[in-house]
């Protein structure tokens, strides 16, 4: 089998570019729902003072992960703000008294075994710091640890611009292995693959001295082909295991976790510090001076440009993320999430949609797509509404990468569309389900 992709401008800016702390803001806002699954259900109250690490939102729910304070101060308010993805949802305002003291009961957990070492990481309130944000200690609360065989640390970071994680090879490479060492103590795991794209010299360097002092881990260099960060993508072409449709990597003996994760993972079993603040990085045709800059969660996205010189254009479009998979700020004012690995900030040029013309059959749609679905069919399928078709279609595979639409040489809203025919995909099944319980 031969997993299919598309050549990207990399656009590797700040590769070099050590991370800057910026200033403590005056006020940040921390919304409740910064992960995959139920938001977490707020613990304090307006006026209550707070430090860093102090726990303002609980669990509220299996998938659920805790939200600490991430800086110290006093609550100023408590009210719903509306996400980029629409959903609103309830935030906690601090404002700042600019101390930046550590909370009293931050001390290093003890585990003592594996169901002690899940606990704590679900104690840290770490996510996937990837970009998907599914809460880690479900991901590694296994059932039955005999059937892992290896687990794939995702650092290919294939999306333009983005670096952070190149920036948490080279400057935290100590701390991803502390990781992997907390990995096999506490769940027995004897195989690590850590899968970086081959424009990482630095990073797969810094990695591979590492990894030849430590037993199970192997650095697997991999072609710079976007999505090769995707997670059936990754699993692949680091194992050549095929995840099965609408299974998790699991189902095939392996877990994935973002290099990123895994070196906070090993600072919280350190420090008892949960996950308070994230390395961002700072670009796009707007910036005036790209950089990687460290921001406690909750920063307006404005201070992060501010700390890199402003705009050197107005922005048109200011995105989370990559441009590939990116989703747009609905405002300068946002917070830092916690999974928030990036913000790109696009001029008018870069960020104006190209103009759209009739499809002329090339077939490029097809040929690229990761997983070989047929988008224009897709298409096709949507605009008549035809269920059954986007199910043979297997639309619900796609897992909105972009390739599609970035190589359509009529600049077709394929990857759009297949957003929106996975939506009627969903209503079309339970539509079915309904007919068949009468």
């Amino acid at each position: 089998m031969k997993l299919h992709g598309i050549k990207v401008q990399h656009r590797k800016n700040t590769a070099g570019c050590a991370p800057v702390r910026i200033p403590v803001p005056d006020e940040v806002c921390i919304p409740m729902s910064m992960h995959i699954g139920k938001p977490s259900k707020i613990v304090v109250k307006r006026g209550d003072e707070v430090k860093v690490g102090t726990l303002i939102g609980e669990r509220d729910g299996f998938v659920s992960v805790p939200v600490h304070a991430s800086v110290s101060g006093t609550v100023s308010k408590i009210e719903d703000i509306t996400m980029s993805t629409g959903q609103k949802v309830p935030a906690v305002f601090i404002k700042s008294d600019g101390l930046n003291e550590k909370s009293e009961d931050i001390k290093p957990p003890v585990p003592t075994d594996f169901q002690s070492f899940v606990d704590a990481v679900n104690q840290s309130g770490i996510v996937g710091l990837g970009g998907a944000g599914f809460p880690t200690f479900i991901k590694l609360n296994v059932d039955d640890l005999d059937k892992i065989e290896e687990v794939v640390i995702n650092a290919a970071e294939c999306e333009p611009y983005i670096t952070s994680d190149t920036r948490t090879m080279i400057d935290k490479a100590e701390y991803v292995f502390k990781g992997i060492e907390a990995g096999k103590k506490y769940m027995g795991i004897k195989r690590f693959i850590i899968g970086i794209e081959d424009n990482k010299k630095e990073a797969i360097k810094i990695m591979g001295e590492y990894a030849a002092k430590t037993d199970g881990v192997e650095v697997k260099v991999l072609p710079s082909i976007y999505p090769q960060g995707g997670e059936k993508v990754l699993v692949y072409n680091t194992t050549g295991k095929i995840i099965p449709k609408g299974g998790l990597p699991l189902a095939v003996g392996v877990i994935v976790i973002n290099v990123t994760t895994m070196a906070n993972i090993a600072e919280y079993l350190e420090t008892g510090m949960p996950l308070v603040e994230k390395c961002v990085t700072v670009d796009g045709s707007a910036v005036k001076e790209p950089a990687n800059v460290i921001a406690p969660i909750g920063t307006p996205v404005e201070k992060l440009f501010e700390a890199c010189g402003g705009f050197k254009r107005e922005p048109s479009k200011i995105i989370y993320g990559g441009p590939m998979m990116g989703i747009s700020v609905p405002s300068a004012s946002a917070p830092v999430l916690k999974m928030t690995n990036a913000v790109i900030a696009m001029d008018e040029k870069e960020a104006t949609p190209p103009k759209t013309t009739p499809c002329i059959n090339c077939g490029n749609c097809l040929r690229h797509c990761p997983f070989k679905l047929d988008p224009k069919g897709i298409m096709s399928a949507y605009n008549i509404g035809d269920g059954e078709a986007l199910e043979a279609l297997n639309v619900d595979l796609c897992m909105e990468c972009g390739c599609c639409s970035y190589v359509c040489p009529a600049k077709r809203p394929l990857v759009q569309t297949n957003k929106m025919a996975k939506v009627k995909l969903r209503e079309y099944l339970a539509s079915k389900k309904e007919e068949g319980t009468k």
